[in-house]
């Protein structure tokens, strides 16, 4: 087993409980980190679409797994952080606007 795998493999048993709302601690300065509260009532309220759409969109564009995703206010606006690891093992970084659903930044992990 790759160090990769062995890394990869505590997340993917995790599956979707394991989302990570509330992040690593990598965020901006200017970020505010959501918790899973505030979430579930920004989604109720439709004033943010719901994880599960960005999930799709993303492994949509990138196959492969999904790894963990945050929630951010930023400047106003609340962040979708999503990480998905691609077939070819690749980290992948994708940054949407929750409220719209736009894709906003793509970090390709190019190390191997």
């Amino acid at each position: 087993m790759t160090d990769l795998q062995r890394l990869l493999k505590p997340a993917a048993l995790c599956g979707w409980f394991c989302i990570g709302l509330t992040g690593l601690g990598a965020s901006l300065a200017s970020a505010d980190e959501i918790d899973q509260d505030e979430a579930l009532a920004l989604t109720e309220r439709g004033a943010i679409l719901p994880l599960q759409s960005l999930i799709a969109d993303a492994l949509k564009r990138y196959p492969g797994r999904f790894l963990e995703a945050e929630l951010e206010r930023d400047d106003g606006s609340y962040i979708y952080e999503l990480e998905i690891v691609t077939r070819d093992r690749r980290v992948i970084e994708l940054e949407y606007d929750a409220a719209t659903g736009a894709l906003l930044d793509v970090d390709i992990d190019e190390d191997d």
